[in-house]
This record gives C-alpha cells, sequence and structure tokens, in this order.
C-alpha cells in the first residue's frame, strides 16, 4: 500500500476499536515489535529514565545551584560492608590482642556485638603508597599508583547493623527504604545530558543487592528517576534490536498510533501523572535502540583499554567490564552510574574472601582513574567508594571455635573519592587504635549525602519535593557539609 492511500492514525485507532472491540491494554500488548517487547520488560526502570533534554522537559539539563566541578558521578558500591582495617585503616595495635577472648554484654547490643567474642589482626600487610602517604594493603598493587587522586575518609559513621536496612540507609537516605536513591536526587536536580539514554543507569552483579531494587528507587520523586539497571551477563539491555522485517518506519507508525490511544486515555484520566512518563518510555527506548548499542559494546575498545581495565582475565574480567562501561556512560553523558561488587560480608575465612575481592576490583578501579584522567574527564567526574558499613575488630566465637572473619561495625567505615573537586591526596578523620568508631571528623551518613550533593552543585537544603504533607530531601532532616573533603 502506497503511503498516500495509507490510513491515518485517527483511522486505524477507528478501524481495531470497531473491528476488534479492542482496548488500550490489549492493543499494548499486541504491539508486537521489539519496541513494545523491550518497553515490558523494563517498563518501570525505562519510565523513570526519560531523558527528553527539551525546554520543560522533566530530565531537560538544568544549571547547578552552587558552583561546582563534578557533572556526574560514578558511585562504586561494595556490598556487604568492606573492612577497613583490612584495607584504607590500618590498626597494628591488632596484633597486640590477637585472639584474646572477652566478654561483651548490655542493652542494645546485637548478637554481632555481644557474647563471647575474640580480636583479630589483619592478615595482610600494610604499607604507605604515594607521595601522599596513603594507607593501603598489600593486595592494591593498581590503585597505589592513582593513590594522590583519591580522597580517604574515616569519619563516617552509618546507623543501620542489618545489610537490608544499611543498604537503604547508604543509597536513599532512609533505612526503611521507599525513598529516592542518590542518583535519583541528583538527576532530579541536573536532568541529564543526553536525552537518548537513561540518567541513572545502575550496574548490579547477577543477584540484587540487598533490599533489591528499592536501592535504586524513584521513592516519591515523579516515575522518571528510577534508576535503570542493565544486565551484567548477556546483552545489558534484552530486545535492543528489532526483529527481522520490522524497520524503524514501523516502529514510528507504532509509537505514533499508541501516542495517540495513551493520548486519549490521558485526557479521560488527567490525574494519572505516570502515564506520561509511560508514554515517554517508549520514544525513550525508540532513541536508545539507535544510540545504546554502541555505548554498551565495549568490544570497539581497543586491545590496550581492555587488558587495563582487565576484560579477559579471569580475576578482574566481570568488575573491569563494567568499570569500562560506567566510563563509557558519563562519556555519553548519563549523569549518574552506581557500580556494584557484592560478596564482602567477611565474617569468616577474611584473608581469602578480602583477599579475592580485592584483587578483582583492584585493577579495574585504578584503570577507570586512569582512564578519566587521560580524557581529561577526572576532574568533573566525582568517583565514590564505600559499602554500607565497615568492619569490626573482632568477631565472635561461633560454634565452639574461632574463624578469622569480622562482624558488622555502623560506627567506622571505609570510604574514598576522587575526582569532581576533592581534595585529593588527603586523609580526613580517623578511627581508635583498634578501628571500632571514628573519632576525628565525624559525621553521620547523612552529611556525607549533603557533601556528595554540594560535590555536584546541588544544595540539599533547596533540593525537597512536597510529599505526604511535607518538603523532603535526601538528608530526610537536613545535614552539614563536610568541607574537609572539599577542595
Amino acid at each position: 500500500m502506497s503511503k498516500k492511500n495509507r490510513p491515518s492514525n485517527q483511522q486505524r485507532i477507528a478501524n481495531l476499536k470497531a473491528s476488534a472491540n479492542l482496548n488500550r491494554r490489549d492493543f499494548l500488548y499486541g504491539l508486537g515489535s521489539s519496541l513494545g517487547a523491550l518497553a515490558f520488560s523494563s517498563m518501570i526502570s525505562a519510565d523513570q529514565a526519560f531523558a527528553r533534554a527539551t525546554s520543560g522537559g522533566p530530565l531537560a539539563p538544568k544549571a547547578p545551584m552552587l558552583p561546582a566541578k563534578a557533572k556526574a558521578c560514578i558511585f562504586l558500591m561494595m556490598e556487604g560492608g568492606p573492612s577497613h582495617i583490612d584495607t584504607f585503616d590500618p590498626k597494628p595495635k591488632l596484633s597486640k590482642y590477637h585472639l584474646k577472648e572477652f566478654q561483651q554484654g548490655g542493652e542494645n547490643l546485637s548478637a554481632m556485638s555481644s557474647g563471647k567474642r575474640y580480636y583479630v589482626e589483619s592478615p595482610f600487610q600494610t604499607r604507605k603508597v604515594g607521595q601522599s602517604g596513603a594507607d593501603m594493603s598489600e593486595h592494591f598493587v593498581h590503585l597505589a599508583e592513582v593513590a594522590d587522586d583519591l580522597c580517604f575518609y574515616r569519619g563516617a559513621q552509618a546507623e543501620s547493623v542489618n545489610h537490608p536496612t544499611a543498604m537503604y540507609h547508604i543509597n536513599t537516605g532512609n533505612k526503611f527504604g521507599g525513598d529516592p536513591g542518590l542518583g535519583g536526587w541528583v538527576t532530579y536536580g541536573l536532568g541529564t545530558l543526553n536525552e537518548n539514554l537513561p540518567a541513572f543507569i545502575v550496574l548490579p552483579e547477577v543477584a540484587y543487592p540487598q533490599g533489591g531494587a528499592g536501592n535504586w528507587t524513584n521513592g516519591f520523586l515523579p516515575a522518571y528517576y528510577q534508576g535503570t539497571p542493565l544486565r551484567s551477563v548477556g546483552s545489558p539491555i534484552l530486545d535492543i534490536e528489532p526483529p527481522p522485517g520490522v524497520s524503524r518506519y514501523h516502529q514510528r507508525e507504532s509509537l505514533d498510533l499508541l501516542a495517540e490511544l495513551n493520548q486519549k486515555h490521558q485526557q479521560e484520566h488527567p490525574a494519572h501523572e505516570e502515564l506520561k512518563a509511560r508514554m515517554e518510555n517508549y520514544e525513550l527506548a525508540f532513541r536508545m535502540q539507535m544510540e545504546i548499542p554502541d555505548i554498551i559494546d565495549i568490544e570497539k575498545e581497543d586491545e590496550k583499554t581492555k587488558e587495563m581495565y582487565g576484560v579477559g582475565e579471569e580475576t578482574t574480567d566481570a568488575f573491569g567490564r563494567k568499570c569500562l562501561l560506567a566510563r563509557r556512560l558519563v562519556e555519553q553523558g548519563v549523569r549518574f552510574v552506581q557500580v556494584y561488587s557484592g560478596g564482602w560480608d567477611s565474617h569468616d575465612y577474611l584473608a581469602r574472601a578480602h583477599g579475592k575481592l580485592i584483587q578483582s576490583i583492584d585493577k579495574p578501579i585504578a584503570a577507570l582513574i586512569k582512564d578519566l584522567k587521560r580524557r581529561g574527564m577526572l576532574e568533573e567526574t566525582l568517583i565514590v567508594w564505600c559499602g554500607e558499613f565497615g568492619r569490626s575488630p573482632d568477631n565472635g566465637v561461633r560454634g565452639g571455635g574461632v574463624a578469622y572473619g569480622r562482624d558488622h561495625n555502623p560506627n567506622a567505615m571505609a570510604m574514598w573519592m576522587a575526582g569532581g573537586g576533592v581534595k585529593a591526596g588527603h586523609t580526613i578523620g580517623a578511627t581508635d587504635e583498634i578501628g571500632s568508631s571514628a573519632v576525628e571528623v565525624v559525621h553521620p551518613l547523612k552529611d556525607v549525602h549533603v557533601t556528595l550533593l554540594r560535590l555536584m552543585g546541588l544544595d540539599d537544603n533547596k533540593l525537597t519535593y512536597f510529599h505526604g504533607g511535607r518538603y523532603k530531601q535526601l538528608s530526610q532532616t537536613g545535614g552539614n557539609v563536610i568541607k574537609e573533603l572539599l577542595a
């Protein structure tokens, strides 16, 4: 049929409804093209990732509230709680107490803090690296080469001793979940730099972290601000390529017809706020088909770059691919990328577990920093490395014996930042002589969140959203910038 004789969208709608009594939902499920499959397979995530950079659009680029260097953030999340004592905050005094048992009791203590316990020295050697003399475990071979680009912070304190609540706290500011993720707040405040890609992307493990997708939810923010997770195995996005016989023209025609149906439905239900986001979801998916296949194909990188990230090596391949993809995403305008490494919950066999994990992230993270630096992107990209809490200097005697590991410790945790206006080459704050608690430049996580927003040019007290009868913010009740971390 020639284009001239092809019926209009209005005629097609009328014909469809008249011939089959087709309701809106039936039509959506009958779209049949890969665009429809993509939209439905990731309806929630793509809805929130709409990035139309036009005036008045929900994710149009916005000027920062305050002067800032950082335009994008890569958040390296070590799920499970890495030990500060065995990574970047050595405690030699623990050697004096190693295996010494004691009984700890009292009110309001968790099962991991009370009972019969024993001290554990670090199984790793630590040395000073870089001109800054930063402390690093012996297994950080490659990261030592960029030590002077890092700003270590030893004063942070979490509030929860349990993984799910602690994960929600570090990622959303709310221990009980349901609030927007940090990336959602950033994109709410700054918009996106690329209309063809989601603004907030998550690179998880095969198994989602404790708390699941609630760690990158849009919460009470509009539907555009939820993180979009990419698959860690196989194609990062399913159905990104149209099936044989379905052209871009056919997809465009389907979208136009779908828009007609949705607009009519929106007129009938003007209070349905998520409908517009759903409509834009299809448009974003359509645009992503053109741009994202090239971006997520890291095989397009030269061999030297892939080797630098450890791609193809058994120990580093999985995390190396995610770090390389994170660089490619921010390079193309994605505002916030969160990269997960799991398995840091080392209650037992600390030397083996932490040793392998450090080796798996060491080369890729060092490569990420070097790569951003050589491309002139490090100053405009804030990198954050942390877990949901730290680990204890002791362990509980369980099953009548001991195993060299550590329990959860919200009072002291490992954290560092790089690029994006942080004070590189410095170590800020301190923990006590055995690493039990932060004692210098001590701040709660809400102050860390406020500081991260400040580095991105956002003011937590002004970045608010009216919900539930009050204006809400990432810090919940307000916080203070940790000025010692700012360059």
